[in-house]
């Protein structure tokens, strides 16, 4: 059976932990505050190496706190789409989507059926998009893991997560940074794929 690769230690944060509690290396700071496009921002790192790994794409219900989030009912079903972003031949980033079937109706079906590519590129292309603060969170390792690909992660990681609205309609996206993910410095924005979304979403 399926497991997902990190699971949340606790609440998601609409800003870093105080000095008190664990932090995220200072070299990842400015990818978890990134307000473009990850996908882009990781192509650029990846120097045109990068690719998409789907775990898991299918019908459940979302956790508890994804229903809150998204404003559902508990026993509400979603699509929830997992992935592993690779660059340079190295998975860099796992990322978890939750897509309720509210959002995947009219011209959104097409998000049913990405098959290798990934979402956050296709959200930052659509115009009238709208994105919420970033909230940050502190991530633990599944130890039921069955992937050989993660077989030598660590056991925390740092994510972030964001609700965006596409024609007004709600999906949650949250990514996890693997301990493969070494950047040699911040991410850069150039070109229209990657601007930044206006925020306070309806």
């Amino acid at each position: 059976m399926y497991q997902s690769p990190f699971v949340p230690t606790g609440d998601w944060h609409g800003q870093l932990l105080e000095p008190a509690h664990p932090q995220p290396p200072q070299m990842l700071l400015p990818w978890l505050e990134y307000p473009g496009s990850l996908t882009a921002a990781l192509k650029r790192q990846s120097r045109g190496d990068f690719r998409v790994q789907v775990l898991s794409q299918c019908w459940q219900l979302p956790l508890a706190e994804e229903c809150r989030a998204l404003n559902l009912r508990t026993h509400s079903r979603a699509l929830v789409r997992e992935v592993l972003l690779y660059g340079r031949g190295h998975p860099w980033v796992y990322a978890r989507s939750v897509l309720p079937l509210r959002s995947l109706q009219g011209k959104s079906r097409n998000l049913r059926s990405l098959d290798n590519r990934p979402l956050g590129e296709l959200l930052f292309s659509e115009p009238g998009m709208r994105r919420s603060d970033i909230e940050f969170n502190h991530l633990q390792r599944n130890p039921r893991l069955q992937l050989a690909a993660l077989c030598r992660e660590d056991d925390n990681a740092w994510g972030r997560r964001s609700t965006f609205w596409l024609r007004d309609k709600p999906l949650l996206v949250a990514e996890t940074f693997l301990s493969s993910f070494r950047p040699g410095g911040p991410p850069k924005a150039t070109g229209p794929d990657d601007k930044t979304l206006g925020e306070n979403p309806p």
